[in-house]
Parts: structure tokens; sequence; C-alpha cells
């Protein structure tokens, strides 16, 4: 995610507030935590339970250190007394802390509020609780961004987070939630259902790189097949998921009774099969318009300097073109593992199984928590396989590039 640079207010412009990001921020989490409610305490999974507000959640000591750490984030959006640098890194300092205490706060309310209640019980965050949590998330990039600060400081800096927010849980922070309490009732299957969804993508992505890779080479060698080519794949783009889904169900499942064999290798209407096709579908147009791209992106003078020096076409494509063009094709790459990851969770619709089955299942019970248990995994899985990606990216361009 990046912000505009015309909103660093650091030149000299009239006003007091040097960083608009962080002042929106700043005000929409206040906003957000006097109106919207903090938790909710509930008698069961199914009902939805009494908002609890954040003064009502938290002890005097957490909401009155959120109170602190805003006011220091407020005096870093100001053009003085700090100064910019000093400020930015004071906002990588204090919104971590806040990110913490908010989800600490969150896991000793849910243990306190239980201790008296029944078994059925649930607390459950809610809507303040998230914008509590994304405002300083954004602030987080927001300052790296106006730092300038490269993949590997950024990987740096997200290592103490991530072992902060590790130590909640292995401390147990957050085993009262009811998030978790779902967790605990799926254990199991959650981690059948997590393997599936890996294994659903990386079925899909294998075979899709196997079929974009050539294709996009050849819109880029023959002109005359890049406008059918795009307009075919731009079709698949345009099928709802769903449809697409449902569309291959007759199909596979009149090839799966026709041919036996088809059927003892599992292929069938239902099932992984008709999950793995649409993915597939839907990843090439962004790997094929990358790999087209990456190639195009070539500097004519760079490849006439490789043939003067004796260059094979082979020697040509795969030790100049290629590597120029790869961080072009990563690009696309990461663009459809993020796609995929979140269309996987769709495919539980047709029995593919992945973290969508407890999505949906929580919507047919009507159990947000259940939701949540497959919801947030794919989000978190989304943003590891993007930022892993983003590295190999960085990592593959040529020495010297940006």
């Amino acid at each position: 995610m990046t912000f505009p640079s015309s909103l660093d207010d650091r030149a000299n412009t009239a006003g007091i507030v040097a960083n608009r990001v962080l002042t929106t921020l700043l005000v929409a989490a206040l906003i957000g935590a006097v109106v919207l409610p903090f938790a909710a305490m509930a008698p069961n999974r199914l009902v939805s339970g009494q908002a609890i507000s954040v003064i009502e959640a938290l002890l005097p000591w957490q909401w009155s250190g959120l109170g602190g750490l805003a006011l220091a984030l407020a005096l870093c959006a100001l053009r003085r007394p700090l100064p910019p640098r000093r400020a930015h890194l004071l906002v990588l300092v204090l919104a971590p802390l806040w990110l913490l205490l908010v989800a600490y706060g969150l896991g000793d309310y849910a243990h306190r509020a239980l201790q008296d209640a029944s078994p059925a019980a649930r607390v459950s965050q809610s809507a303040a609780f998230w914008v509590l949590v994304f405002c300083p998330t954004l602030m987080i990039v927001d300052a790296l961004q106006r730092l300038h600060a490269g993949l590997a400081l950024r990987s740096a800096y997200a290592l103490p987070v991530l072992v902060g927010l590790a130590a909640l849980f292995a401390g147990g922070t957050f085993d009262a939630l009811s998030i978790m309490r779902e967790y605990a009732n799926n254990r199991g299957t959650f981690a059948a259902e997590f393997r599936m969804h890996l294994l659903l993508v990386g079925s899909a992505l294998g075979p899709a790189l196997l079929i974009g890779l050539p294709l996009g080479l050849l819109a880029y060698r023959r002109p005359g097949v890049r406008g059918p080519l795009f307009a075919t794949l731009n079709f698949f783009q345009t099928v709802p998921s769903i449809a697409l889904f449902a569309l291959l169900v007759a199909p596979l499942s009149a090839l799966s009774d026709a041919f036996p064999l088809l059927d003892a290798l599992g292929v069938s209407g239902i099932g992984a099969t008709p999950a793995i096709i649409a993915l597939i579908m839907y990843s090439l147009l962004p790997i094929v318009r990358n790999t087209y791209a990456g190639f195009a992106g070539v500097a004519p003078a760079t490849i006439e300097a490789a043939r003067g020096m004796g260059m094979t076409p082979r020697q040509l494509l795969w030790r100049v073109e290629l590597p120029l063009a790869l961080p072009v094709i990563l690009s696309g790459l990461r663009i459809v593992t993020v796609q995929a990851i979140g269309l996987t969770a769709v495919a539980a619709l047709i029995g593919a199984g992945g973290l969508g089955a407890f999505i949906f299942q929580g919507l047919g019970q009507y159990a947000i928590d259940l939701v949540l248990l497959g919801a947030v995994p794919t989000i978190a899985l989304a943003v590891v396989a993007d930022f892993v990606l983003q590295i190999l990216v960085a990592l593959s361009r040529p020495a010297g590039a940006r």
C-alpha cells in the first residue's frame, strides 16, 4: 500500500500540520473508539451479544495508555516541535505499542468478562477493535514510506512486532476470545483445511505458470496473436468466480461418467478439479500480460548489443531477455498468488475445501467468529505471500535498478 507523496506536507506550506495522513488516521481512530463498540459479550456463539465500549472493556491504565500514545502521535503529526525524520521514527515506535496494547486489552477483557459467566458465553471483537488495529498499521506503512525504507529494513522492523504478537498468543492472552474457542473446537479440521487451501493454490499456480509464460512470450514474438489471445483471457476475467465454478460442474461430471479412468483419478464435477481449473483460468491473464510486458520492456539497444556479441536466439532469451523481464513477471505472479488465495476461499462452495469451508459454515450457522476463523487466516496468508513476492521482485532487479 502506498500513499501519494503530495500528502507529505513537510514543504514550506502554511499550517501547523506536517503529516495529514497521520492526522487523518488519528482522527479516524478517535471517532471509531468513541462511536463504535470495542467488544461484544454474548450468552452463546449464535447471539450478537451486548456491545461493550472501549472504556468499559479496558482497564484505566490501558485506555489511558492508549490516550497517551495518541497524544504523542498527534505531536508527531505537527510541524513542530519534532523534525520530520525524528517524528517518523517516533511513529515507528509508538504505533506498534498502540497495536500491541489494543490486542492485549481485548484479550485481557475477555478473560475478565468470562470469569463468572456461563461456559457458553462468548466475547468477540467488534468494529472499534478493528479500527484501532488498522489505523496504527497504516501509520507504520506511511512512516516507512516517508523514510524511504527498503524491504530489508521493513523486514527487520516487522520482526519484533510479529514476535510481540506471537508472545501474546503463546501466553494465552487471546484464548478466551470466541474466535480462539472456535479454533480450539476445530483444531484438527483447521489444519487439514489450511493444508488443502495451500494445495489448491499451489496446484493452480504451477500449471498457470507453465501455460502463461509461453503464451506471454508468444504474444511478444507474434503481434498477430496478441489481440485474440488477450481478448480470450479478458473474457475469462469477466465471468464471476461463483458462476465459473458452477459452469464447470456439468461438463466435468459428464466426463467422469463417460471415462471411468478420470473418475478413478479423482476428476469430478465437484471438489478440487473444477476449483483448480477455474483458478488456472483466472490466473492466466495477469501472468500472460506481465510476461509480455516484461519482454516488451527490454531495451532494443540491449538486444542489439547482445546480438552484436554473437549470441544465438536461445542465449539471448535466457541470458538477456528473461533476466531483465523477470521483475515484471514476478510482479504478475505476485498479483496472481494473492488473487488465487482469495478465490480459493470461494471454491469451498463446490466442495473443494480450504479455509472457505469455515466461512460458509459460519454464514450458514450465523456464527461470525467461525467466519473469521476462515477469513482472518486467508487475509494473513495473502499478506505474507505478497510480502515474500515483493522481496523476490526486489532481488530479481538488476544491480542499480530501482
